[in-house]
């Protein structure tokens, strides 16, 4: 049984999953203070993200960002596990992570081989000298528009 002199501990050396010091709290449904600290602290530390949130509007813009890439790296997964709608249909576990191996596998050689199509576009001077701070940071090697998912090549 672990001590509960012990979970700061855990916590600062992120030793522990959360998930473990929570059920270690939560487990006889009594709200120990230890608990009740740490909720009223994650509250806390929510309401100044929002208050940055809402106050930096440099902030809002790099939240933004990220959940542009994250999208576009969901289309990509669509648009590359497009069998059954992208839908793990395996029963088996073993067949659903072969299905996510190769998947990872697919993106991989697809942002790899963009990248040296970039980079070979780029390699050419002129290329380059059209290439502002906004369009270099604009670049993602993750497009897939020249892809045909279907293998047919003419």
């Amino acid at each position: 049984m672990m001590p509960w002199s012990s979970l700061p501990l855990l916590l600062k050396q992120d030793t522990a999953e959360p998930e473990v010091i929570l059920a270690r709290f939560t487990r006889n449904h009594a709200k120990h203070p230890v608990y009740l600290a740490l909720a009223e602290l994650g509250r806390a530390v929510k309401t100044v993200f929002l208050c940055r949130y809402l106050h930096d509007e440099r902030v809002r813009q790099e939240i933004q960002e990220g959940l542009n890439v994250v999208e576009n790296w969901n289309s990509a997964n669509d648009f590359i596990f497009y069998a059954k709608n992208g839908d793990l249909t395996a029963s088996r576990v073993a067949l659903q992570e072969i299905s996510m191996l190769c998947l990872h596998l697919l993106q991989i050689s697809l942002v790899y081989i963009n990248t040296l199509l970039i980079q070979e576009v780029l390699s050419d001077p002129q290329w380059m000298q059209q290439m502002g701070v906004d369009e270099l940071r604009a670049l993602t090697p993750l497009i897939y528009s020249h892809v045909n998912p279907y293998g047919i090549f003419a």
